[in-house]
């Protein structure tokens, strides 16, 4: 299938134009037509080679949405028409312990991500949904309810996931203390999925602007990071703190913010962070764990439960011709929400 994306040739270069094909459609494979894809910080990490395994030309982009074009001769979940989404993942073993109780982002063989990773089968490096059209083995393609808005739904395939996650694995529930230290793609998500489950949300942010757009998502609770007294007076309040920052940061300031037996999740910063003083965590029994996206049913929850709830990011829709923009905007940290490719601006031909 012939078709057309933006691509990144070097970590020095912007996005622009960029030809190619995808593969045949394997027996098990659905071929999408992309209709809006999300910006991740993440792509921008990788664009830039942040993380030291970018591969080029790259074409990124993990959250999308779409619609159905043609399937494999042996899918059995999906016809043309239907409305879909693709995440992080495209394809694992399906064999591995972790495949098996669905945790396929943790594969044994290791999973093949949605860009910049080899494909399983042919070794062939994958392109993302900054283009028109995507095949993804059957498996990892996840359904998309009537409930969610089209425009706005890409979000959660990356930023839904990512705190969903571990909402999820520490059991937040009615009466839960959370605290989500920024308020950009992945925070604002994190505050509204928390509330949706019950709990009383904090916000943690550096920056005054921020105050305001946080309570209008429904934080009950603001702390500015850079206010030692309020930070004092917030000691031990925070039964769990979601991390979404993606730069390296300090975590100590934020450890006294959990009550005892706590533990502050990262999410956002892959890769070093400054020096942690364990004194905190040791006499207060608070940990710091981390959290990878989530696998491929829980994936399908929280799009279940987004269209339960009526949660959608907060979203600005761009044009594709704006992407070098709109990258610039989010290194500068200026977006306190998720920016979502219109792909019916990129011309297939």
């Amino acid at each position: 299938m012939k078709t057309v994306g933006y691509a990144a040739h070097s970590a020095q270069d912007d996005l622009t134009p960029f030809h190619f094909e995808r593969r045949d459609l394997r027996d098990n494979d659905v071929a999408i037509e992309i209709l809006y894809t999300g910006i991740c910080h993440s792509d921008l990490h990788q664009l830039r080679n942040d993380w030291e395994m970018s591969e080029y030309p790259m074409v990124p982009g993990h959250e999308i949405v779409g619609k159905v074009i043609d399937v494999g001769k042996d899918v059995k979940n999906y016809k043309v028409g239907d409305n879909v989404a693709v995440g992080c993942m495209v394809d694992s073993c399906q064999e591995c312990d972790q495949c098996e109780h669905g945790e396929e982002q943790f594969c044994r063989e290791g999973m093949t991500q949605t860009y910049n990773s080899p494909d399983r089968i042919n070794g062939k490096i994958t392109y993302g949904g900054y283009s028109k059209h995507i095949v993804v083995r059957e498996e990892f393609v996840l359904s998309v309810s009537d409930k969610l808005d089209m425009k706005r739904a890409a979000p959660i395939l990356c930023a839904g996931i990512t705190t969903f996650a571990p909402l999820r694995d520490f059991e937040v529930e009615e009466g839960s203390r959370v605290g989500v230290i920024g308020l950009g793609g992945l925070g604002h998500m994190a505050v509204k999925l928390a509330k949706a489950m019950g709990a009383k949300v904090t916000v943690l942010t550096h920056s005054e602007g921020k105050v305001d757009k946080a309570k209008e998502m429904g934080a009950d609770d603001v702390v500015l990071s850079t206010d030692e007294d309020a930070m004092e007076n917030a000691a031990n309040s925070l039964d769990l703190i979601i991390n979404t920052v993606p730069v390296k940061h300090d975590l100590n300031p934020y450890m006294p913010l959990l009550d005892v037996g706590g533990t502050l999740v990262v999410v956002g910063q892959v890769g070093p962070v400054d020096e942690l003083n364990t004194m905190p965590m040791v006499f207060g029994n608070r940990g710091v764990s981390g959290s990878l996206i989530g696998g491929i049913p829980r994936t399908q929850e929280v799009l279940d439960f987004c269209a339960e709830h009526d949660i959608h990011p907060k979203c600005e829709m761009i044009r594709m011709d704006e992407i070098n923009d709109a990258l610039k905007r989010l290194e500068k940290g200026e977006v306190a929400h998720r920016i979502v490719i219109d792909m019916s601006t990129l011309e297939a031909d």
